[in-house]
């Protein structure tokens, strides 16, 4: 990590306001509308259900929102709409996104990116041969304590990284989406993505990893441990949907250690505890949380860019590499892909 490393985070009522649209009307799509609402100087102008339009104009009505689409062609083709986000399930992340792409929106896929690397490899060849921002939603690392944690481990405050732990659990077994494997249902891709892309922030591509996990009767993974390790490193990730974890966040180094509280890819506190005796807490909590990215994605687009540097493509694909090699160590396999 560079020593320059920002310790705070842009404020996202900063960033240039552009009109956006969403693909799919969930919870999580409810989420990035409401911080795009309230926090930025943007604004979503539509929102499309693949489902029929009765579900999207349900979800306008509740946001506010002007146009409802029945279908993702219609949306994509609305002159209005700068800036698409994908919210559809992790089976179905690729083919709307390309969809958007290709009709010149920038795009903001939510995590994780795509199912496997193959899909996150056409997402990025669509985007990089159509010349528009493209970036997957891992709102985390856009977050103000993150900002200041980087810059903490660049200064060195704790030394030299030796150790990175993270959880994430919540007991959502039972919710549809998560049981089906033709949905890429399963513990790592809605959970486990957090923990992994926390380690992959601090300390990049593992050389090695090593993992197992449960699967449950339908053959998703229901909880999984993981040992990313790395030349001078290790980190230790664990995820389930079986039930509540701490969520919390470790990291150890050669001076000391910070300590983030849960959830720790959430806006949150964090503690560096130094072995001099030293101490001191940052306090990032905010409301939302989305608004950061949604700012990161409006900033790039007004750059003319077409990722992000704090998030790049490539990222995006290693985490997919990470997670695919994941899978094949456990035993779980999308039927799509048999």
């Amino acid at each position: 990590m560079s020593a320059t490393q920002p310790f705070t985070a842009p404020n996202p009522m900063d960033a240039p306001g552009y009109k956006w649209g969403i693909l799919g009307a969930g919870g999580i799509a409810r989420k990035l509308a409401d911080a795009v609402t309230q926090y930025t100087q943007s604004e979503v102008v539509a929102v499309a259900a693949a489902s029929g339009v009765e579900r999207a104009q349900a979800f306008a009505d509740e946001k506010g929102i002007a146009k409802a689409y029945g279908s993702y062609e219609e949306l994509v083709a609305d002159p209005e709409v700068d800036i698409v986000y994908v919210a559809t399930t992790h089976n179905n992340h690729h083919e709307p996104a390309i969809l958007a792409i290709n009709a010149g929106k920038h795009v903001l896929v939510e995590k994780a990116f795509t199912q496997n690397e193959g899909q996150a490899q056409q997402i990025v060849d669509a985007a990089r041969t159509k010349g528009v921002f493209v970036m997957e939603a891992m709102w985390a690392r856009h977050l103000p304590h993150m900002y200041a944690l980087r810059a903490a481990i660049a200064r060195g405050e704790i030394g030299d990284v030796v150790s990175v732990q993270a959880d994430h659990g919540q007991p959502i077994a039972h919710v549809e989406r998560m049981k089906r494997p033709d949905l890429a249902g399963g513990a790592l891709l809605d959970l486990g993505i957090y923990p992994i892309a926390f380690a992959h922030d601090i300390l990049g591509g593992p050389d090695s990893i090593t993992a197992v996990g449960r699967l449950t009767d339908a053959g998703v993974d229901a909880q999984v441990s993981m040992v990313f390790d790395y030349p001078n490193a290790q980190a230790s990730l664990t995820t389930t949907m079986a039930g509540r974890t701490p969520c919390q966040a470790h990291i150890g180094g050669t001076a000391g250690a910070i300590e983030i509280e849960g959830t720790f890819y959430n806006p949150t506190r964090f503690t560096v505890r130094r072995l001099d005796g030293t101490s001191w807490t940052y306090d990032g909590r905010a409301e939302n949380g989305f608004q950061w990215e949604a700012a990161e994605v409006a900033r790039g687009v007004a750059a003319g860019l077409t990722e992000s540097p704090l998030h790049t493509l490539d990222e995006s694909l290693e985490l997919m590499r990470i997670m695919d090699e994941v899978r094949a160590q456990i035993g779980v396999v999308y039927p799509n892909e048999r």
